[in-house]
């Protein structure tokens, strides 16, 4: 029976091949349906959740939107001229793409979607395009863009960083805030408020937040704080008063609470044990200082045993044991279950008998005395909570690397070029200084040997070199772990730094957020009014066969609209005209093949050999109009500008796939749906017998 079923998946009939294709072209159509529609089936799991009072929970899938372009989402596009006055010709179009790197950079620290920065060389006319979908504040966008390239070396600073008294004000008064808000949160629960909708709307917890502040069953093992505050509620019961955490103010509610069984065989109940131990451990051990051999450890041990009484253990716990703080705690290990411990430990200390020390117990520790004081049944807690958080220093002060700028800055640089090492071909990029840089860089790589010093551009740290000896001449190497393309790019950033390269805002266009809207949705008729008409088309011409079509379409419209998501393509005007086009584009290929088909049936061939022969005769035709037309989308997308680009990249896909759907989704529906006894009705496709 096995083999039967292995060889219909593994060796399929001609048949199953088919329904085999069929099953991976619907679970194509799932996937790429479910990345277009993400947010509407989020809101189908929401209301299922709400309806159903959180009893089925479905997951959630990521919702990937469109990247739209600057004429779909409004913003700005600016010309700059870049002056090449005082740069050496060789260094132009390096220096050039050094700028357009560092705008690039800028515009994406500032958030901007998908920002468009190219470099356009006409003659002496050094020009770079940036076009940025979204903005609002343009003018602050051009301040930004215009600033001249800022080129740092630092080194690290020891010195922690300090509030300012008004840093310290913001502080007391973000956590006074969230200790309000958590009373009034509190006096909402304790009031009968809903505790899923509460958590829902005031949690701060991302984790637990859209599950009603729900964290699951935990026991001691997992988390001692979170069952200590629970463990003594009654079911339903919650905070009555605001637990202080470190990081904020918690609200608990118990949910439900059980006797946990054990992993290992659920028949039985988990136990909970809490012991003290005393160790000994010996020089071979990692971290033992205490100079005792195996044996002589061994041997103390055994005679610890033999004075040790539940009385006297702790205090030979803090006079012996060599576990650190064990003169403090007196060993105590506290409540812990199955899995806390290592293997000989949990073996021997579990099913000892309360109130007994056990035998020596060998682990990779030492040597051991384990004193089991008590035992109880491990009882697990459902619980959710609401967390208001509260702000740190570090909140207020921001991530702060600590590095401290040098005497050394990028007006030090005289070039930076890609050179590589001699030892082993790998390629490196060289720093050359003038003479006040090269006394500077001396000093610098003096007083941090073994250290690391810093270099950044435009705030950001683009290599971080350690320092292996001082370095003196007025040259360095930065060497690391990157090909020949990273190190041009970081030669540029740097030359970019240290280059005068001034540039002028020369035009400046604004493209509104409604006319943007417009044209999308007057894209959008477009395309459904031609996918319409399409289908119209080819069920009233080709009749069954344009149905099946229909149907395919459907798919390639999927596949097209997922891959614009994936991709990501941004969308442009254009790029939106170019998808409309291969709609059209994409029956092309069925209309080939469907009009082969009739001449094949009318010559009273059976239908299995005429659609054979139709996808056969069809395909050098439908090969040979498609790749045409993929030449000219490529010379269109070397040769033209972003706007054409965009169209060209739309229709290319959308040819490519409907090639695809064409040939294989098509020929597929039609083996699977269409039997012999089907084409034998000629009114089911529009032919006509031959007599």
């Amino acid at each position: 029976m096995s083999d039967t079923i292995l060889q219909k998946v593994f060796a399929p009939s001609a048949r199953g091949k088919v329904w085999r294709t069929f099953i991976l072209i619907i679970i194509v159509a799932l996937f790429t349906g479910m990345i277009n529609a993400g947010s509407y089936y989020n809101k189908a799991v929401d209301l299922l959740v709400a309806k159903t009072n959180y009893s089925i929970k479905l997951p959630k899938t990521k919702e990937i939107p469109f990247k739209l372009g600057l004429d779909l989402l409004g913003g700005t596009h600016l010309v700059y001229s870049a002056d090449m006055k005082e740069i050496p010709s060789s260094d132009r179009s390096s220096a050039l793409e050094g700028v357009r790197d560092v705008i690039e950079r800028r515009v994406n620290v500032y958030g901007v979607s998908e920002p468009l920065v190219q470099t356009n060389i006409s003659g002496d006319d050094y020009r770079i395009i940036v076009e940025l979908a979204g903005v609002k504040d343009v003018n602050k966008a051009i301040a930004m863009i215009g600033e001249t390239p800022l080129l740092e070396f630092k080194e690290q600073d020891n010195t922690p960083p300090k509030m300012t008294d008004e840093q310290k004000q913001a502080l007391e008064k973000i956590n006074k805030d969230a200790e309000n808000k958590a009373v009034d949160v509190l006096a909402k629960v304790v009031s009968g408020g809903d505790f899923v909708a509460l958590a829902k709307e005031f949690s701060q917890d991302t984790a637990t937040k859209d599950n009603g502040g729900e964290m699951g069953w935990k026991t001691a093992t997992d988390d001692k704080q979170l069952v200590d505050q629970v463990q003594n509620f009654k079911v339903g019961e919650t905070s009555k008063e605001l637990v202080q955490a470190s990081n904020g103010y918690e609200i608990f509610k118990l949910n439900d609470k059980r006797e946990k069984a054990n992993p290992f065989d659920a028949t039985q109940v988990e136990k909970e044990v809490k012991a003290s131990h005393l160790l000994i451990c010996y020089k071979d051990i990692e971290g033992c200082t205490n100079g005792l051999t195996k044996d002589e450890a061994y041997q103390k041990i055994k005679d610890l045993k033999v004075k040790a009484t539940p009385a006297n253990f702790s205090s030979l716990v803090k006079q012996n044991s060599t576990e650190p703080g064990a003169a403090d705690t007196g060993g105590d290990l506290g409540w812990f279950g199955s899995g806390a411990m290592v293997k000989p430990f949990e073996d021997t200390v579990m099913p000892q008998k309360k109130g007994t020390i056990s035998y020596v117990v060998e682990t990779q520790f030492g040597y051991h005395l384990i004193y089991k004081q008590d035992e109880r049944t491990s009882l697990e807690y459902d619980v959710s909570h609401i967390f208001i958080a509260k702000a740190t220093e570090s909140d207020i002060l921001g991530n702060q690397e600590n590095w401290k700028l040098t005497e050394l800055t990028g007006k030090n640089l005289k070039r930076a070029s890609v050179s590589f090492n001699p030892n082993d071909n790998s390629p490196e990029v060289s720093l050359e200084f003038d003479a006040e840089g090269s006394d500077a860089f001396a000093n610098i790589t003096e007083r941090n040997v073994n250290k690391p010093v810093a270099i950044f551009l435009d705030g950001e740290a683009i290599s971080v070199p350690n320092v292996n000896e001082k370095i003196t001449g007025g040259r360095a190497v930065i060497s690391g772990k990157f090909n020949v393309t990273e190190a041009k790019l970081l030669a540029q950033r740097l030359n970019a730094g240290a280059l005068p390269v001034p540039i002028e805002i020369v035009n400046q266009q604004t493209v509104g957020a409604t006319l943007g809207q417009a044209s999308i949705n007057d894209s959008l008729k477009a395309g459904l009014f031609g996918l319409l008409f399409v289908a119209l088309y080819m069920i009233l011409y080709y009749r069954l066969p344009g149905l099946l079509s229909v149907f395919s379409l459907l798919v390639y419209g999927l596949v097209v609209l997922a891959f614009f998501k994936l991709w990501p393509v941004t969308l442009t005007l254009s790029g939106i005209a170019g998808m409309v086009l291969s709609i059209g584009m994409a029956v092309d290929a069925n209309v080939l093949i469907f009009a082969r088909l009739n001449e094949e049936l009318s010559s009273g061939k059976p239908g299995s050999m005429a659609v054979r022969d139709a996808f056969d005769r069809a395909w050098p035709s439908i090969r040979d109009g498609n790749v045409s037309t993929l030449l000219t989308c490529f010379i269109l997308y070397v040769f033209t500008t972003s706007v054409i680009r965009g169209f060209a990249i739309t229709l290319s896909f959308g040819i490519m796939v409907s090639m695809i759907t064409a040939i294989f989704v098509t020929k597929n529906f039609m083996h699977l749906f269409i039997s012999d006894e089907l084409f034998k009705k000629s009114w089911l496709f529009g032919y006509k017998r031959a007599k």
